[in-house]
């Protein structure tokens, strides 16, 4: 029975995808000639030739095209095996990657994330920040493991869960006299700030003042919300924004706060691939989000 190193079959499979030695040498955090020497040891253990180079892309010959098909089912079952293994472990360790909008990171994740790393130290969290369809492409081609978004997201491949509605709300300068709820009509005659297009929270913003007949012109469009909020500190305006983004200003009264009539909301899911392993430490993130369903805000008064 021939012995395979796992690492020289992974260093192997990372060239054919990257298409080079010096990319998978980047993604291994390994030397070029490191990678070179692992692809060596393995064409000699297996006593054929398993790269060619062709123009400047490395690619594989026809045993290596074989070796590769193998290569998948070794490694689901190197994982599946370790998954099995690390139930009888007394924490939970192993890297996950995951995706969400920035103001789902600031404003609702950092307690979660808190207490996830408290009760499993030897979790790797790794985050991303993007839009929606940023996040569920990222998904899909399995560079990330679990999302959390604004929903819609669709997908053959995926498992939607909802678990957060998260009101909007008008939030302007302090000392700005408001009617006790805006309507689009009311918000129109206001400076207004939102969201860049192309998300889907600038989406359900856009869909909101069109079902009342209203065109938006807004002041200005900003990606970040906190410069959406420093700007309304600063008078530029008002700003439709996620409740969960104002609570404090709110609570400190560092902004006028006021929503929407008719009430307008976004809502959150989870996002993961329907054939993803669900080892342990994707298994308790994704669980923890899940607990996101009964946080969601009181409406603003």
């Amino acid at each position: 029975m021939h012995r395979l190193n796992l690492d020289h079959l992974h260093a192997f499979a990372t060239v054919i995808e990257h298409g080079s030695f010096s990319a998978a040498a980047e993604r291994l955090a390994l030397t070029q000639p490191a990678v070179s020497l692992q692809v060596r040891q393995l064409e000699k253990r297996l006593g054929t030739l398993l790269i060619e180079r062709v123009g400047r892309r490395a690619t594989p010959t026809a045993a290596g095209t074989e070796l590769l098909a193998h290569a998948a089912r070794i490694d689901e079952a190197v994982g599946t095996a370790l998954g099995a293994v690390g139930q009888h472990a007394a924490g939970v360790m192993g890297r996950v990657r995951l995706g969400t909008g920035a103001t789902a990171c600031i404003f609702l994740l950092p307690p979660l994330l808190r207490e996830l790393r408290r009760r499993y130290p030897g979790l790797e969290l790794t985050v991303t920040t993007g839009n929606t369809a940023d996040i569920v492409k990222a998904i899909d081609e399995n560079r990330i493991d679990v999302g959390l978004v604004t929903l819609p997201a669709a997908g053959r491949s995926l498992v939607v869960t909802p678990v957060l509605d998260d009101p909007f709300v008008v939030a302007a300068p302090r000392g700005t006299e408001l009617p006790t709820r805006l309507t689009a009509a009311a918000l129109a005659r206001q400076p207004v700030l939102l969201f860049e297009p192309g998300g889907n929270t600038r989406r359900i913003v856009d869909a909101w003042f069109a079902r009342a007949g209203v065109t938006l012109k807004p002041v200005m469009s900003l990606g970040s919300v906190e410069a959406i909020k420093a700007l309304v500190a600063a008078g530029l305006g008002c700003a439709v924004l996620p409740q969960m983004a104002v609570r404090h200003e709110q609570a400190r009264g560092s902004l006028v706060v006021r929503p929407l009539a008719p009430k307008l909301q976004r809502q959150l899911g989870v996002v993961v691939r329907r054939d993803k392993r669900l080892q342990r430490p994707l298994a308790e993130t994704i669980r923890a989000l899940e607990t996101l369903a009964g946080t969601a805000p009181a409406a603003a008064p």
